[in-house]
Formats: C-alpha cells, structure tokens, sequence
C-alpha cells in the first residue's frame, strides 16, 4: 500500500498522471492502476478524472494528508531500524534560500564531525518551492524565513535574526557614509533578487513603508551574479549581513546599514511535523538548536 500512497502523493504534487509516472519511475498504466486500486481500497473517489488530471475530490484532499503521514512514518521506521543497526547514515537533501547558503556550512561541517556516513545535498530554492519539498517529502529539510509569510504546521528552530545592508564600491553612492535610509538607496540604479524570492518581497515591503518603490534595473536569483555585478560599479544592491560578511574578500566593496527602519527576519530551519522524528532529522534539529543565536527560551 506504501507504494500506492507514494504515487497518489506524486500525483498530487505533479498534476498530471504521465509526470507523476515519471517521478515514480514506472509506466503511466501502472501509476494509473495503482491509483484505482487505492480507491477501490478506501472505498472513495480520489481524483477528478476527464481527458486529464482535474485535481483531487475532497475525500482526495483528506486521504493526502493521511498519505504523507503514513508515508512519512513508514520512511522513519525504515530509518530508525538502519540506524539502530549502522549509526547515522545515507543522503540528506536541505533546501536554502539563496540568502542563507552562505551560513548552511555553520550547521552541516559540525554535523559531519558527528556523523562522517551522513552525505548532504545543499539546493538553492525560494522559500515558496522550500516549503512544497518539505510537505512533499522531498526534501529532509528547509532553511528559510520563518516569520515573514505563513509556514503551516511544520516544525521550526530559529537560527539567526537577517539585517539588511546596502552594498556598493568604494567610489560609489554613499560610500563615505556610516549609513543610509530605505528612501535614500531606492533612487539608485539597483541589482536585487528576483521577484519569486521572499528577499525580494521583504525589501521591496520596507521600501513601500518608507514610501518609495524599488526599480531595479537588473534581477538575477544568484546572489554571486548580483555581488558581481555591483563590483562594477554600475549598480548598488540591499544583502542580508551575512551574506555580505561572505563576500567581504571582494575587493572594493564598503556596505552600509540600512535605517529607519532597523529591519530584521528570522531564518530557521524547518522540517515536516511529526513525532517521533527519524534520528536522522532529530539529530539535525538538535544541531540546528546547537548553533542558533538565539537564546534557548526562545528556539
């Protein structure tokens, strides 16, 4: 049954039968055969059928929700007895915000230290496609925001408070400064995330409060390439502090606190809810809490 659960959970995730057979890696009959047999099985109609994938019946929603749970549990048995068998192993996939990548080494080098048979797979994603792997079980965990926008129920450890900076070069606007305001730098010809990123929406919210609209003239969902392009000289950018403590070796680059406001965001790490957690991701969590900033009362 584990199986059937799986490809109704791809299916949910893919809409559409022919990617979802794909994900599973069996024919699109198979898939389609595996689906019929769980409704058969629950006695309900799972998903709206026509030419095409039509979406999911209401009962189709609610077996869903049971479907990651079971699936989930099922993966943390699998993984609790290897790992009372072996210790710690296998692969370990994190999806980051582009933001945070730089700061992701502060979590896993300890955690390999601890557990040399762990392997991790970094993914740069933005926070909304974070959290469809995280709920989809395709990923073993997210760092991201985790106060800006609605997360849903998953478990949460705060790592660090994100401050915003504007970058520029030593000859370029501001530069003899000690700081500037949100209303100052929208003037100036900017490089800055694209607009799928929550970053992105972060600075462009502060910028509104301080009633000014950002114009970029350049967006890219690499944060190497807008470092790069800033060291020209010919754009200016707003970075998160660490990020920016990352890239201080470029040469020529002077950053500035950015006032009125003081913002910051808290990024976490966050991961699917439930109890007990496989060792692999109690072991992560526990880390995560090792090597947050924050105070223990307020993980």
């Amino acid at each position: 049954m584990i199986d059937k659960l799986e490809m109704f959970i791809a299916l949910a995730k893919q809409k559409h039968f022919g990617h979802a057979a794909e994900e599973c890696r069996v024919t699109q009959p198979t898939l389609s055969a595996g689906i019929k047999h769980l409704e058969d099985l629950l006695g309900v109609k799972l998903v709206r059928r026509g030419s095409r994938f039509q979406g999911l019946t209401p009962e189709g929603m609610r077996v869903l929700d049971w479907a990651r749970r079971i699936v989930s549990d099922a993966r943390a048995m699998q993984h609790e007895m290897h790992a009372a068998r072996h210790g710690l192993t296998g692969d370990v996939r994190i999806a980051v915000i582009p933001t945070a990548l730089s700061m992701v080494k502060n979590l896993t080098a300890p955690f390999c230290e601890r557990h040399p048979d762990i392997r991790f797979t970094i993914l740069s994603r933005s926070s909304v496609e974070i959290l469809s792997l995280v709920i989809n079980l395709e990923v073993d965990a997210g760092i991201t925001y985790l106060d800006n926008e609605p997360l849903g129920k998953v478990t949460t450890v705060p790592l660090y408070k994100e401050h915003y900076r504007f970058v520029t070069t030593d000859s370029g606007p501001f530069a003899d400064r000690e700081s500037v305001t949100w209303s100052e730098v929208a003037s100036l010809p900017l490089c800055l995330l694209t607009e799928d990123m929550q970053n992105r929406r972060i600075v462009d919210r502060h910028l509104e409060e301080a009633g000014v609209t950002a114009a970029p003239t350049l967006e890219s969902d690499s944060v190497i390439a807008l470092f790069s392009h800033i060291h020209t000289g010919k754009w200016s950018g707003i970075m998160p502090s660490k990020l920016v403590e990352t890239f201080a070796s470029f040469p020529s680059l002077r950053s500035l606190p950015i006032t009125a406001p003081d913002a910051e965001h808290t990024v976490g790490i966050i991961a699917n809810y439930r109890e007990p957690y496989t060792p692999v991701i109690a072991a992560l969590l526990q880390q995560a809490k090792t090597v947050s900033e924050f105070p223990a009362a307020q993980r």
